[in-house]
């Protein structure tokens, strides 16, 4: 299984931006491989994310591991605060 992080490249939500990138730099700082799915080049990327979300109006950053929804940024803030990050990966 891989970790993927569904992200937008374009987004004039500078908070938006800053959940992506401090999820990036967490998962590159814990050298956990994963994949970036950018919803903004693709309507089937949108849609499949927001499919394993569970909401039809689903925004990024969004990780799942293979089809398995894992959470959303706050859910991601909590896992690194209470140091359960790999169960929150589903990587354990």
């Amino acid at each position: 299984m891989t970790v993927t992080l569904f992200y937008a490249s374009v987004s004039g939500n500078q908070e938006v931006k800053k959940q992506q990138q401090r999820i990036m730099m967490v998962l590159d700082g814990c050298n956990i491989p994963y994949n970036l799915v950018d919803i903004c080049q693709s309507n089937e990327d949108k849609e499949l994310m927001r499919k394993l979300v569970g909401d039809s109006k689903a925004l990024p950053p969004q990780i799942c591991n293979g089809n398995d929804y894992c959470g959303d940024f706050k859910a991601f803030e909590n896992a690194v605060e209470m140091e359960t990050l790999k169960q929150f990966l589903k990587l354990q």
